[in-house]
């Protein structure tokens, strides 16, 4: 099949042929069709598919007729990231350079100025994060009540962030008669749920099973310490031909930690994650694309949807915490039908996560030596799902919660440990330190009296304790009930009484 054959128009052919393609992706093919029939869409398919171009080429064409307005977009496309925004944004710009189309991109770290004025002139693409359409829809600069296609892409994405919120506080703000075309790499049970409330009548359409990896994608596992891994990571990047690879860490703290000891032994090496400012960001990815950079060590701000020419290599430093994470992250590479390899390096206790991705994918990943170094055997799991590096540990190797964290030296010496039941009776006494004994403080006879203040007359002497009358049973004192005055009717007067404060006699101004 062609791309003749999906009902596009000539102009969007025209720039579908310079870009070099001539057949559609299996997604392409089944999507397009029902999507310029103006149907709801649920596509699934694995990364690298060409999911962005299965909805931004026949969205060019419904959009072809038609005037946007200010501050009313025609259609709006939501990522989760600010990397996949912007390449859907280029996506427009290359298949729509024969339509006059204006779309505008809100995504973070960006001047609001400039986005303003793009909505200010209308814009018939309106592709956002969620966070920044918000922004703008509660400063009254876009209105969504003409939004006549809505795109969610990327929505397992979506949910693993906690986008859902926004994502469906937009989707209220929207008007109930639309085109909802809603896309995922997977599938789980949260996703379907939520398709089910933002679609009418949809057409599903799945080309792969979900969460499965590309067969072109030739995998390796690699079991080393923990202290070898750098090590590790270099001997393979050595004894590969890559042309370009991502490395992928878990946290972004080593990101950078990684990326110094890549150039400390020679590589080029560049860094990208999430901290880092929007335009540092789109620098880095600019750079890496056009070959400046070779080896991008990344978060997994990197593992969704980039679309890397001829990707070589893609190598999991860190085994993803989320199996469905390590799906995505070597979907980076054997894209448009290239061979791509994937190695990951795990660390004997890392069974768990492993095991995990592994049932995830229906298939073990082959194991792979490293040159001159010992190869180690995970540890079985119990099969709950680890999250660090350790066993019985937590994101980023802390203990987790009702594990021993050790003494705190900065909190003193003399702090006893909690005793439990089972340890009280062996838990040997802690000595102190005696306290030095305080100075006694002086007698009211020595400390010097205040003289009263003006205006006011000095208070009798306070009668001492022992001539005081002793409490009777009730817990009152018998002198109150004494000045109490008697009413008229027997009972007792409450308030002042004959005494009459000096401030009350005092004349008015």
């Amino acid at each position: 099949m062609t791309f003749e054959s999906l009902g596009l128009s000539a102009p969007v052919l025209q720039a579908v042929a310079e870009k070099g393609y001539t057949q559609p992706t299996p997604i392409q093919e089944k999507a397009i069709p029902i999507v310029l029939m103006g149907r709801d869409v649920l596509g699934c398919a694995q990364t690298g598919t060409g999911k962005t171009a299965s909805f931004v080429l026949p969205m060019i064409d419904i959009l072809a007729e038609g005037r946007a307005k200010a501050r009313m977009p025609r259609s709006l496309i939501l990522e989760p990231t600010r990397e996949l925004a912007a390449q859907v944004a280029e996506n427009f710009d290359m298949y729509g350079k024969n339509h006059k189309l204006n779309k505008a991109l809100l995504i973070g770290g960006v001047s609001f100025d400039d986005q303003e004025r793009a909505l200010e002139r209308g814009v018939d693409v309106l592709i956002a994060t969620p966070g920044r359409l918000l922004d703008h829809f509660e400063r009254g600069k876009v209105l969504l009540n003409d939004v006549k296609v809505l795109v969610i892409d990327e929505a397992d994405r979506m949910l693993d962030m906690g986008f859902i919120p926004d994502v469906e506080r937009i989707v209220g703000l929207l008007p109930p008669l639309r085109q909802t075309l809603f896309f995922s790499a997977t599938m789980p049970p949260e996703i379907k749920r939520l398709a089910d409330r933002f679609l009418s009548n949809p057409k599903e359409v799945s080309v792969s099973p979900p969460a499965s990896t590309a067969k072109n994608i030739v995998q390796g596992l690699a079991v080393v310490g923990d202290e070898d891994k750098r090590e590790a990571l270099r001997r393979l990047i050595r004894e590969q031909d890559i042309k370009n690879a991502i490395v992928f860490c878990n946290r972004k703290r080593d990101v950078a930690l990684l990326q110094g000891s890549l150039k400390k032994h020679g590589f080029n090496a560049g860094a990208l994650h999430g901290d880092m400012s929007q335009p540092a960001r789109m620098e880095t990815l600019d750079r890496f694309k056009q070959g400046e950079i070779q080896i991008l060590v990344a978060s997994d701000v990197a593992a969704r949807g980039l679309d890397i020419a001829d990707m070589s290599h893609v190598f999991n430093f860190d085994v993803p915490f989320s199996p469905e994470d390590y799906v995505h992250r070597i979907g980076r590479t054997g894209r448009a039908g290239k061979t791509g390899h994937s190695f990951t390096l795990a660390t004997p206790a890392e069974g768990d996560l492993v095991q995990a991705i592994e049932k995830l994918i229906g298939a073990d990943i082959p194991r792979v030596p490293i040159p001159g170094m010992e190869a180690l055997a995970l540890e079985a799991g119990d099969g709950r799902r680890g999250r660090g590096r350790g066993r019985g540990r937590g994101r980023g190797g802390r203990p987790e919660r009702g594990e021993g964290r050790g003494p705190r030296p900065d909190r003193g010496e003399h702090r006893t440990p909690r005793e439990t039941p089972t340890a009280t009776a062996e838990a040997a006494p802690v000595e102190t330190a005696p306290r030095p004994p305080r100075e006694p403080r002086p007698h009211r006879e020595d400390r010097p009296s205040r003289p009263p203040h003006e205006g006011r007359e000095s208070r009798p002497p306070r009668e001492s304790r022992e001539s005081r009358p002793a409490r009777v049973s009730g817990g009152q004192h018998p002198s109150r009930r004494e000045r109490r005055p008697e009413r008229d009717d027997g009972t007792q007067k409450r308030g002042l009484g004959d005494h009459v404060p000096a401030f009350l006699s005092r004349p008015s101004r």
